[in-house]
């Protein structure tokens, strides 16, 4: 009889703990774990990317832009307290600081003073850290999250910050500021004496177990048109590869950053293939984003660049001279070879996405950002 209240007792107890009930609830813990985790969060921006940029993908790549996918869409006003016409330098310390500064100005306030960072800031909580960038690792925009200058133009002194900045993923350009020094410091050597598995030939496989840099071209890399290649998308890959295979949340913010220069060029084939280049790495970080939901992904423009339209195309009729639209093509038009006012669009997917609605400064990007991490 015994036996019997025993194996009736086991029967009952592995019942009660494969019961359906059981299974919701253990089902909901873990989902309620996930969403409690911390959230990463990717900042990609488009530099000098303003909406007629944006609509070039809609009229010059062969496939459904990626743009298209969002659903929740805001825009912000650039100006920085010193001109209402900002530059790569104010425009991203607004968003690495919070705050508005002044043209030429790297993760200092208004008045010179150094300011915490949102990528130093999030280092202290436990955050990975990357930057990606195609210019020089040192140029205005990557340089805002983790230098502190009076001018964009000191790149010795913002490489020497890199060194000790602590970031785990680093990609792009400006091999000279770091080892062809006024001061002859050889910063490379820096990097290894830091543990850092460093590449300054190309973009190779990422050593998981340490803090890589990949410092791949004297100055900035090659544009499109000039032969870059998918380095904007391969980095990006690599990073979300490495900061996945760790237990910690990351940062990262991804620059492309020549649809700016092709705006200043006044090159409509440039600009074209920068946001396309631009498009298929956003086409990376959503998917990305679609399965790892406790993610944040913002995209958006420092400013814009070219007072770019996009408009009627037109050919001149051979025999009588006259111009003659095109009624299946667009051409694109410059109004200016330098950045405009216009406002910028902001997008944003994963966690939190309607704190990013609306029309707003440049810097509450930053601010919405830390909302959401603090779940708000």
């Amino acid at each position: 009889m015994r036996k019997f209240i025993l194996v009736g007792s086991v029967v009952q107890l592995l019942w009660s703990c494969t019961s359906p009930s059981k299974v919701v609830d253990q089902q909901k813990l873990q989902q309620e774990a996930k969403e409690n985790q911390p959230v990463n969060v990717i900042l990609m921006i488009g530099d000098g990317m303003g909406v007629p940029q944006i609509s070039t993908a809609f009229y010059f790549n062969d496939q459904q832009s990626n743009f298209e996918r969002f659903k929740h869409i805001g825009f912000h006003k650039s100006s920085s307290t010193s001109h209402w016409i900002t530059d790569s330098a104010a425009g991203a310390t607004a968003f690495s600081i919070g705050e508005k500064t002044y043209k030429r100005a790297i993760g200092v306030d208004r008045d010179s003073l150094p300011k915490e960072t949102i990528l130093e800031r999030l280092q202290k909580e436990g955050y990975k850290t990357g930057l990606i960038s195609l210019t020089s690792i040192t140029h205005a925009t990557p340089a805002s999250f983790y230098a502190h200058v009076k001018d964009r133009d000191l790149h010795e002194d913002i490489a020497k910050q890199l060194v000790t900045g602590n970031i785990d993923f680093i990609a792009g350009g400006g091999k000279k500021f770091f080892n062809k020094r006024q001061d002859g410091e050889d910063l490379f050597k820096a990097f290894l004496d830091r543990d850092y598995h460093l590449d300054t030939l190309s973009l190779a496989n990422v050593q998981r177990s340490k803090r890589n840099a990949f410092i791949i071209a004297d100055d900035g890399l090659p544009s499109k048109i000039e032969g870059r290649g998918h380095f904007l998308k391969e980095a990006t890959d690599r990073a979300l590869d490495y900061f996945t295979a760790g237990k910690e949340p990351f940062f990262m913010m991804i620059e492309g950053s020549y649809i700016d220069w092709g705006g200043h060029a006044e090159n409509d084939r440039m600009v074209i293939e920068e946001v396309n280049d631009f498009d298929m790495t956003l086409g990376v970080v959503m998917d990305y984003v679609e399965k790892h939901p406790n993610t944040l992904l913002v995209v958006t423009a420092d400013h814009e660049t070219g007072g770019v339209s996009v408009g009627k195309f037109y050919e001149t009729d051979e025999e009588t001279g006259k111009k003659v639209e095109v009624p299946k093509k667009v051409g694109v038009y410059f109004n200016t070879d330098q950045h405009s006012g216009e406002l910028i669009p902001v997008f944003a997917k994963g966690k939190g996405v309607e704190n990013f609605q609306g029309i707003y400064e440049n810097s509450e990007i930053y601010h919405h950002i830390m909302k959401v991490l603090q779940g708000e």
